[in-house]
């Protein structure tokens, strides 16, 4: 029998994190998992009716959009604080070599 390999649950290593994250929040009582499901669903549903792919390749975008917007319609986070972390990482990874690891300018979040 020939061996089959096992594909990997996380394809990128933010999905593992995002998936951490808000495993933490829930049990941090943020939301309930029942809550989050049903957000995710909702947010998901609206991505496949603006026509996003059906393969499974936005799993991890739609993941990332349900607990931005929960966070911010929960007060939890702040949408511009978000909109400042995500171009301050997408800055950071576009000036790092392949392969080293992405890091934060210090005060890059600074106005």
């Amino acid at each position: 029998m020939p061996d089959i390999e096992e594909p990997d649950v996380f394809a990128e290593p933010w999905h593992a994190q995002i998936f951490a994250i808000t495993m933490r929040l829930a049990q941090a009582g943020h939301f309930t998992w029942t809550e989050w499901s049903q957000h995710f669903g909702a947010v998901q549903s609206e991505a496949a009716a603006t026509g996003a792919p059906d393969d499974g390749s936005g799993y991890y975008d739609a993941w990332l959009a349900a607990l931005e917007s929960l966070l911010i319609g929960r007060g939890i986070a702040d949408a511009g604080a978000l909109a400042a972390l995500k171009s301050a990482w997408t800055d950071a990874y576009l000036e790092t070599p392949h392969g080293e690891p992405v890091h934060l300018k210090t005060g890059a979040l600074r106005p």
